[in-house]
Formats: C-alpha cells, sequence, structure tokens
C-alpha cells in the first residue's frame, strides 16, 4: 500500500486546487458528451436521411470546430480565458439542444455547424488555463490527467448513450445539454480568471497587446510543431475511420467494431498515468516521437489484421502511443507559447486537429477504395515515422556556443536562450 499511495501522490500531488476544478468540469461534460458519437446513427436511422447527408453534416461540424478552435484562442487572450470558456460552454449547451428539436435538413446543417464551433472553442480556453495555473516542470502530469478525464468521460458516456437512445434520442441531446450547463457552472464557481497580467515594460507589453494569428504564424518553430502535428493525427484518424471500413470489408460486424474500439478506451483509463508517470524524465522531443512512432506502427500492423483479436491488438499497441504523445503534445505548445499569447497558440493547434479531422478519413477512403488496403496502413507508417523524426529534430536540445560572462543588471535575468 505504501508503493501505491506513493505513486497516487506522486500522479496527482502539488496541482493547484483550481485544476482539479477544472479536471472536475472536464470529467463533467464528457460524461454527457453523447450527441458526437452518435449523430451519424441518428440522423440516418431516426431521421431516415441518407449516408452523404449524414457525412455532410459530419464535415460542416467539423468546420464549424475549426473556426471554433481559432475564435476562441483569439479570445481566450482578448477578454480572457474564463469568459471565453464559459461563453463556449453555455453556447454549446444552447446548440446542442436546439439539434435536438430542429427537422429541416438546412436547419440540421447549420445548427451541427454551430454546435461544432461553440463546442471546440473551449478547448484553447481551457489548454491556456491550464498551462497559466501550471508550473512547466508539472505540465506534461496536468495534460495527462485532464486527457485521463476526457477519456473516463468518454468510455462511460458512449456506454451509456445506448441505452438512453433506446428511450428516444431528444434524450442524447438534452443530457448532453444538460451536462454541459453544470460544467459552466462549476467553472464559474470556482475558476478564477488566469490570464497572466500585462508586463510591466512597455515594449513588451505593446507586444503582447498587439499580438495576433499573424505573429503566430510567424513563429516558424511553432508552425512546423502544427505540421508534424497535422500528419500524426491524420494518421491517428484512420483508426476511427478507415478500420471500420477495412474491418467491414473481413465480414466483421459492427458490434465486433465497437468491442474493437472499446480497447482503447480501456487501456487509456488503466495505463495513462502510470505511463505517464514511468516516462516522466524524458524530454517533450523524446516522447513525441517515440509516440509517433509506436502509434504509426501499431496502425500500420493492421495490414496483418483479419481476426478480432489480431485487430484488437493493433489497437493496444497504438494505443500506448497516443498515450505518450497526447500530454506531451499540449505541454510542448504551453512552453512555446508566450503567456499572453497561449490562446492563440492553443487555438492553431486545435486546428491542426481539426483540419487532420477532415483531410485524414477523406484520404483514407480514398487509398482504401483505389490503392488497396496495404497502401494505408503502410503508409501510416511511413507517414507516422516521417512526423517522429521532424518532432525530435525540432524538439532536440539545443546546445548553445559558450560566451563571455557579462554581468547581470539587479533585479533582472538574462534571456532564456
Amino acid at each position: 500500500m505504501t508503493a501505491i499511495s506513493r505513486a497516487v501522490r506522486e500522479t496527482t500531488g502539488g496541482l493547484p486546487r483550481q485544476f482539479w476544478w477544472l479536471w472536475t468540469s472536464t470529467l463533467v461534460n464528457r460524461l454527457g458528451g453523447f450527441v458526437v458519437t452518435f449523430l451519424a446513427l441518428y440522423l440516418t436511422v431516426q431521421r431516415g436521411y441518407s449516408a452523404a447527408y449524414a457525412g455532410l453534416v459530419a464535415a460542416l461540424f467539423g468546420l464549424g470546430g475549426a473556426a471554433g478552435a481559432v475564435l476562441g484562442g483569439v479570445l481566450a487572450d482578448r477578454v480572457g480565458r474564463r469568459a471565453t470558456l464559459l461563453a463556449a460552454q453555455l453556447g454549446a449547451a444552447v446548440t446542442t439542444a436546439v439539434l435536438g428539436f430542429v427537422t429541416d435538413p438546412l436547419a440540421i446543417a447549420a445548427v451541427a455547424t454551430l454546435v461544432g464551433l461553440t463546442g471546440n472553442a473551449s478547448r484553447p480556453a481551457l489548454s491556456a488555463m491550464i498551462a497559466d495555473l501550471v508550473p512547466a516542470a508539472d505540465r506534461v502530469r496536468a495534460f495527462s490527467l485532464n486527457y485521463w478525464a476526457i477519456n473516463i468521460g468518454f468510455g462511460v458516456s458512449a456506454a451509456a448513450a445506448g441505452f438512453i437512445a433506446a428511450e428516444g434520442y431528444l434524450w442524447l441531446f438534452l443530457g448532453d445539454a444538460f451536462t454541459t450547463v453544470l460544467c459552466a457552472l462549476v467553472v464559474y464557481a470556482k475558476a478564477a480568471e488566469t490570464m497572466p497580467a500585462a508586463p510591466a515594460d512597455r515594449g513588451t507589453h505593446e507586444k503582447a497587446e498587439t499580438s495576433t494569428l499573424l505573429d503566430v504564424m510567424r513563429d516558424r518553430r511553432f508552425m512546423a510543431l502544427a505540421g508534424l502535428t497535422f500528419l500524426f493525427a491524420a494518421v491517428m484518424q484512420q483508426a476511427s475511420s478507415t478500420l471500420a471500413v477495412d474491418m467491414g470489408q473481413h465480414g466483421l460486424s459492427a458490434r465486433q467494431f465497437g468491442l474493437v474500439a472499446a480497447v482503447n478506451g480501456v487501456v487509456i483509463v488503466l495505463l495513462q498515468m502510470p505511463v505517464t508517470r514511468a516516462l516522466r524524465s524524458r524530454s517533450s522531443g523524446v516522447l513525441l516521437a517515440a509516440g509517433s512512432l509506436v502509434l504509426a506502427w501499431g496502425i500500420g500492423l493492421t495490414v496483418f489484421a483479419t481476426s478480432v483479436a489480431v485487430y484488437a491488438v493493433t489497437v493496444v499497441i497504438w494505443t500506448l502511443g497516443e498515450i505518450v504523445h497526447a500530454p506531451a503534445s499540449m505541454s510542448v505548445v504551453a512552453d512555446l507559447a508566450p503567456p499572453h499569447a497561449r490562446g492563440r497558440y492553443q487555438g492553431m493547434f486545435t486546428l491542426a486537429w481539426s483540419a487532420a479531422a477532415f483531410a485524414g478519413p477523406l484520404a483514407g477512403g480514398l487509398a482504401l477504395q483505389y490503392l488497396g488496403r496495404d497502401s494505408v496502413w503502410l503508409g501510416c507508417a511511413a507517414i507516422g515515422t516521417v512526423a517522429a523524426a521532424g518532432y525530435y529534430l525540432l524538439l532536440r536540445p539545443r546546445t548553445a556556443p559558450l560566451q563571455p560572462a557579462v554581468p547581470v543588471e539587479a533585479g533582472r535575468d538574462l534571456p532564456v536562450a
């Protein structure tokens, strides 16, 4: 028991109290995250629309999410993290509830776009708040805990949604909206604004106040990171899109696909914290490179899969890569971003994921149809290897040349290279 209690303290101890309220709000929100998982099923089964229309709505939802990522990031830096988070959560609650009532095809498409926008607008603000609250040395651990909460909530909501839908799909929308309101109430009652105060130095202050998305895009190192993350995320998207088609072509049922997909959540819930704790001394570059390699080659091994058991083994392998990559990627964005631009940086980083969520399934589907399954899964392994090499080269420790000692003025520090 002593070893277990020590491991728990090392995993959860020393983090600010407000972080745990944010963690709680994330868990509550994800526990009610019913709509996204069952939206396509709702449109085709309940409403009787075609698969093509359901795909269009999903694409518009993703498009709204991309816009929400950028908008949320900008607002988090301009009006504050807390205000942006509250507005996004309340907006998501309202639009989700409305989506359950509208029946006109154009209205459904429009409201689904707004659900994507409001839902994704909260992510940059939340990530910026965690970065503001948690010291750099503890950020990987904090983001790992938050990612853990997301997956616990997702696992429970996915299991519960099937039973709730049996009583009527409308309850999915209302339940999702209700938990989002609860999430906002937790933030309103327990979370204070975390945006750093304006710097005392006038030149720095002016730069912070006039920082724009263009300034973020001029940060070549960060944009390279976002580009590599787009490649990684496009590979990861195959596990939730092309994989289902591939399993269907091997005669496996939707229920069998559900069981295989559930392996991902189980592995994350069981191993996220132990793996993060075991690798806590590794640098971000090593973690991102290793996570990319394991995920890419785990997905690549799908080329040998024909049975449920082998598919499940590949999911276990690539999930380990996801576990290593996810918290490290969020932490390194916080490290690269200037304090007053953390919202914008997190927004652009979220945009990379949103773009991959659109491009990845499209590319995977076309490759599977016209080039064959071997090209898809071996292509994933190759692209993931490129991303891993890029992460390592981009984030490897830099050794600065020796320089003569320079006296430091009282009350000031030398800038860190």
